[in-house]
């Protein structure tokens, strides 16, 4: 039986050309595999008969935008995941699902070898790669850039060699990841990091500079997941899109940073995220209001650590498992109303309410109705002070 390889596919130049390339150099057939998760462009349906035509044996695709949202997303907006404290993980959480669908694929249609577009310098490599590993370690791995030496200019030339059915002259300056989640832009000019974005950097924002009048939104959470927007049931997939709407068309959600890879290069980057920023800042500020003072202070180093792992590919680890244990634990009293202005590039926070969080109104006030006992505070602060005060009276003492 001729060996298969299952191929991650996204219909474009690169991938198209692989499917002949590793065919070529590996006498193997294969599986174009596509998975939507929500990066907009060409229908599913027209990827697949593209990829047959290119050569593939079989084309799988998949609608897993609602599964991304709800198994993928909401994991990240749960633990505030921003690396960097800025980069709310666009391309790393879409990963793990690929990856998923890859591994289902080739058990499907009996691969042994799983290939994805990854170069040797960044993340995603090790983000395909360890997640293959983990969930089918029998399933081995390549990569036609990487291994095979498939660079972009071999990959034009094949396709006109062979008349593949795809545009082999127009070369986009960037390189472009999306998903509902956001959008990642590299390369070109921007590897020069003196240089400013233009204008045509951008797609899920609009200026923010030129905003429209001021849009209140009010979002509500249960256990921690967007449930509602203006009092209308959304799902997840819901929010995140009419979020990236509302809250793009304000600018909100342009990111422009050099981070840090995990291979060890720094790396420009410049993101677009208007949903999923509008709904982290929005998910902070309730749990403001509903965590308890110690669990709010450990769960930021959680959420610190579980970003950093899936940043890293680390998708199934035990740690992870274990981490998303704690931060769901946290979500249950995560209930209530956010209400936010967006406008001019900024999502701000103008109201708060939960029927399950620890803000009580007749403690807080200073007015009428105070139930705080202030008499109380002189011995809380006798004592908070104690060791404080006896390390300056030692100070004080050794000195003289």
């Amino acid at each position: 039986m001729t060996e298969r390889i299952v191929l991650a596919y996204s219909g474009g130049l690169d991938t198209s050309v692989a499917i002949g390339w590793i065919a070529d150099a590996t006498g193997a057939e294969v599986i174009a595999v596509a998975v939507d998760v929500g990066q907009g462009g060409e229908d599913l349906e027209v990827i697949r008969q593209r990829a047959l035509d290119c050569g593939a044996v079989e084309a799988y695709v998949a609608d897993a935008r609602d599964e991304f949202a709800e198994d993928y997303c909401m994991p990240a907006l749960k633990a505030n995941a921003l690396y960097h404290d800025k980069y709310p993980l666009v391309s790393a959480l879409s990963r793990p699902v690929i990856v998923s669908h890859l591994v289902k694929a080739a058990r499907e249609f009996g691969a042994t070898t799983v290939s994805h577009g990854c170069t040797g310098k960044g993340n995603d490599q090790v983000r395909f790669e360890v997640g293959i590993t983990s969930l089918a370690p029998d399933l081995k791995c390549i990569a036609p850039v990487r291994d095979l030496a498939l660079t972009r200019d071999r990959a034009i030339e094949y396709a006109e060699k062979h008349n593949l059915p795809i545009v082999t002259t127009k070369k986009n300056p960037f390189s472009i990841d999306q998903n509902v989640w956001g959008r990642a832009v590299e390369t070109g000019f921007l590897e020069d990091i003196w240089n400013a974005p233009t204008k045509d950097v951008y797609d899920y924002t609009d200026d923010p500079a030129f905003p429209p009048v001021p849009d209140e939104v009010i979002i509500t959470f249960r256990e921690g997941i967007p449930v509602a927007i203006d009092g209308v049931t959304v799902t997840p997939l819901q929010a995140i899109e009419q979020l990236n709407q509302r809250a793009g068309a304000q600018g909100v959600g342009r990111i422009d940073i050099v981070e840090d890879r995990l291979v060890g290069i720094k790396s420009r980057e410049v993101y677009e995220a208007p949903g999923a920023i509008a709904l982290i800042e929005a998910h902070r500020e309730l749990e403001n209001v509903c965590l308890e003072r110690d669990q709010a202070r450990f769960k930021r180093t959680v959420s610190d650590r579980w970003t950093d792992l899936v940043y890293e590919g680390m998708w199934t680890s035990p740690l992870k498992d274990s981490l998303d244990a704690f931060i769901n634990d946290t979500q249950q009293y995560v209930n209530g109303d956010i209400r936010m202005d967006l406008h001019g590039g900024k999502a701000v926070v103008t109201g708060r309410r939960s029927e399950t969080g620890l803000y009580d109104f007749n403690l807080a006030t200073y007015d009428e109705g105070d139930a705080f006992d202030q008499s109380a505070a002189r011995g809380f602060i006798e004592i908070y002070g104690l060791a404080a005060k006896q390390a300056a009276a030692r100070q004080a003492r050794l000195k003289g």
